[in-house]
């Protein structure tokens, strides 16, 4: 059973920078009908995966190019109350601490603003000989995310400065993620379109998009592509952003694509209006959707 205890620094919602938003399962539930006390390790689990996301860090990737990975080393919970089935609850995470090998990271459930669990969790940075020093790298990434700082530098350009990176992340989504065939995803404007690349805090390719002219007046932006661990980062957003930025720039009104139905959702809340009925484009189900610039 969870009960209250009394905490005279415990964390307040306005300390944090990001909150994953989770909603519990009847299988989370106890006897008691509420919250397994063992679950809000989980929840701090999955809103640290979400975190990582926020700083455009790709997990697995990241910690591969850095030669180490990160090790829980202790874990620690404090219980003011408890959820209950149905509820919805913000996880809160912060860094609030790198040191020579090691991070503090805390976290907060909260239910609307009311804090029900917090706790730390300490991480080590290791290799298999054993604990190294943090990466100056991924250092400069949790501090600078904790202080306010862009995580994401979207870069226009040509296909001879963009395309090898730009060409990676369609290969890996449409091609072999999506099955869309080769010879369909290549196409003549490439060479004479601007094309956007996001890139995170130690120079990965996240997401992509082009822009090119449809009819005088109006752009079309096309080849949209997230990597999939970074969906739902906002990075795809950006990518888009910039390449309606770039269009008003150059004078267009308005703006056209086509989104695959699985993607209306992101374009709806980008302001976005669909026209036409649903067709079918390299075998996916698409509409068009239009904004004004």
């Amino acid at each position: 059973m969870t009960t209250a205890t009394a905490e005279s620094t415990v964390p307040r919602r306005v300390e944090y920078r990001f909150f994953e938003r989770l909603r519990v399962r009847w299988a989370e539930i106890d006897a008691q009908h509420i919250v397994f006390n063992g679950h809000y390790l989980s929840y701090f689990d999955a809103a640290v995966g979400g975190y990582w996301r926020a700083l455009a860090l790709p997990y697995a990737d990241t910690m591969k190019s850095l030669g180490g990975d990160l090790f829980v080393r202790k874990a620690t919970l404090e219980y003011l109350g408890s959820a209950r089935y149905d509820d919805q609850l913000d996880i809160g995470v912060r860094c609030e601490r790198v040191g020579n090998s090691s991070l503090l990271v805390r976290c907060a459930v909260f239910r609307g603003e009311t804090l029900l669990v917090h706790g730390e969790l300490v991480y080590v940075f290791a290799d298999a000989a054993g604990s190294q020093t943090v990466p100056e790298a991924l250092r400069r990434a949790l501090l600078g995310f904790e202080a306010g700082e862009a995580m994401v530098e979207v870069r226009l350009g040509a296909w001879a400065e963009l395309g090898q990176d730009a060409g990676h992340i369609r290969q890996t989504v449409f091609v072999e993620e999506q099955n869309i065939p080769a010879e369909m995803e290549w196409d003549a404007g490439d060479s004479a379109c601007l094309h956007a690349v996001a890139y995170n805090r130690m120079g990965r390719a996240l997401a992509t998009g082009r822009l090119l002219e449809h009819v005088p007046g109006v752009a079309k932006i096309g080849r949209m592509a997230v990597l999939s661990s970074m969906r739902g980062s906002g990075v795809g957003r950006e990518v888009l952003e910039a390449l309606m930025r770039a269009g008003r720039q150059q004078g267009y009104r308005e703006v056209l694509l086509h989104a695959q139905i699985s993607a209306v959702g992101f374009y709806l809340r980008a302001g976005f209006v669909q026209r036409g009925p649903q067709f079918e484009e390299a075998g996916i189900v698409h509409v068009e959707m239009v904004r004004a610039l």
